[in-house]
């Protein structure tokens, strides 16, 4: 068993994938805003499908990673379509979905755009309504001011680069918001949350919890994760999650 690769063209854009062809619902790997699909948690998910002949899929939004595209046109609405071109035309029957952080947004948005096909999800430091809730409201006055003028927030970041937040991004957003009332997902959900996470809090991702329709949702709170939950036990605290949704 090996793990393959290969582009989708979608809209003007090749984007990248990486897949292994296994047994059991298919588990598809969301990233972060900002990340890619060969992350710490996203490769441990990889080697533990070739390992136990999983069915694993893994992709690069638009303008991240591998894939092409403008990050100054990039929404949530294109990385939303993004997500179901992949599960549409790479995936066949029963999904478990694992979306990090933005990538938990994606995750509930297909969960609910393909609700026949969910077999469960797990989200990590899930960050739903993140434009609205967790991003806007951090930008100073002078950012504010930088967006109405010229569209776009250069954000300070940990990086080399200021990361820039447009206002195309930001206004988009509002036309995918889930935390308007309850999230109508049905399927099993396991959500793995940081104490110490700072741009998710905790809070955020357990009202995401509470909202989730369905009755089988486990919120597991680990007291000295940050946002990343990349140690060794955070990751195989995510393997098992998996596993355990796959059945």
């Amino acid at each position: 068993m090996r793990e393959t690769s290969g582009f989708l063209d979608r809209g003007g854009e090749r984007l990248a994938w990486r897949r292994v062809a296994g047994a059991g619902p298919t588990v598809v790997w969301m990233g972060g805003f900002k990340s890619d699909m060969v992350g710490t948690k996203a490769q441990a998910l990889a080697d533990a499908a070739l390992a136990g002949g999983w069915s694993f899929l893994r992709f690069d939004y638009a303008a991240h990673g591998e894939s092409s595209g403008d990050w100054m046109e990039a929404t949530i609405g294109r990385w939303r379509a993004d997500a179901l071109a992949m599960v549409d035309q790479l995936t066949e029957g029963p999904l478990v979905l694992v979306g990090s952080s933005m990538g938990g947004w994606m995750a509930c948005l297909t969960a609910i755009d393909r609700p026949d096909r969910m077999h469960g999800l797990v989200l990590i430091a899930p960050a739903p309504d993140f434009t609205e809730r967790l991003m806007r409201p951090k930008i100073p006055p002078e950012g504010l001011r930088e967006l109405e003028l010229n569209g776009v927030y250069m954000e300070p970041s940990e990086y080399d680069e200021p990361l820039p937040i447009t206002r195309r991004l930001l206004d988009e957003g509002r036309e995918h918001l889930i935390l308007n009332g309850r999230v109508p997902i049905r399927c099993p959900v396991r959500v793995l949350q940081g104490r110490r996470d700072e741009p998710v809090p905790w809070a955020h991702a357990l009202q995401l919890a509470e909202e989730i329709e369905s009755e089988d949702v486990v919120f597991t709170l680990s007291k000295a994760g940050d946002h990343r939950l990349s140690t060794p036990a955070d990751i195989a605290r995510l393997v098992a999650a998996v596993a355990e949704m796959r059945g």
